[in-house]
């Protein structure tokens, strides 16, 4: 496990886009999973930057979203089809058909999930983006959920909810299920990119880094992985001295 700990926010993304654009170099046909949430974002616009300054090309990449809400139509503001379009897929040159996010309506979610893991098995992801939630969690992977679990729908905890209320006008209209990967198709990558800001992170990075591999702290597994990268910049560090 590697960790880079960054002056400040803007570090952090800067630090974070020359791994994604030196693997897009390398390999113009990588499979990116991508992640929401607000640590992302810059990561996103400077992807997007880079494409217009013809530095990079999405035209062979082919990415799969970590999750989605269930029950909220896809041109929903604060559904995640609707984030990744609006910061990232609308302004890159990327094919539609190459774009996999989680299906979120439907009446078999057990269909959608093995659909997805299907998906998932035949296209392994060459760099996982991730966040993490101040519980730990890893995609909507919430604490206590199986490391081996694949592709499969999360009831969210109140801790997640409350978080998430923010993009949202009333906790009531934070959904309580979601579809998300599960942590064994995220361990598959092979390589992943672990992106951690501000101080409501501290807390748990310590925990994630100092602390043992537990299911109560879904990405304390991410120390058994062959390949992983920290990016955290001095607030989410500041308990790790």
């Amino acid at each position: 496990m590697k960790i880079i700990i960054t002056k400040d926010y803007q570090e952090l993304t800067e630090r974070a886009s020359q791994i994604v654009i030196s693997l897009m170099e390398k390999n113009p046909q990588a499979i990116l999973g991508l992640a929401t949430g607000s640590t992302p974002l810059g990561l996103y616009a400077r992807l997007v930057e880079k494409y217009k300054k013809q530095v990079i090309s999405f035209s062979q990449i082919k990415t799969f979203n970590l999750d989605e809400y269930c029950n909220i139509p896809k041109l929903h503001p604060q559904s995640y089809y609707y984030y990744m379009h609006w910061h990232l897929f609308n302004h890159i040159d990327i094919k539609p058909e190459n774009i996999n996010i989680p299906k979120s309506g439907g009446d078999d979610y057990d269909v959608l999930c093995q659909d997805y893991n299907e998906k998932l098995k035949e296209n392994i992801i060459d760099l996982q983006i991730l966040g993490i939630g101040n519980n730990g969690h890893i995609g909507f992977n919430e604490p206590g959920t199986p490391f081996d679990k694949e592709t499969h729908i999360v009831e969210l905890a109140d801790a997640t909810r409350q978080a998430n209320k923010r993009f949202f006008n009333s906790i009531e209209e934070v959904p309580q299920y979601a579809i998300t990967m599960g942590i064994n198709n995220i361990m598959q990558a092979k390589k992943i990119l672990l992106l951690a800001s501000g101080l409501a992170k501290a807390d748990i990075m310590k925990e994630v880094i100092f602390g043992g591999v537990t299911e109560e702290v879904p990405a304390s597994i991410l120390k058994t992985h062959s390949d992983v990268t920290i990016i955290i910049d001095n607030e989410a560090a500041s308990k790790l001295k």
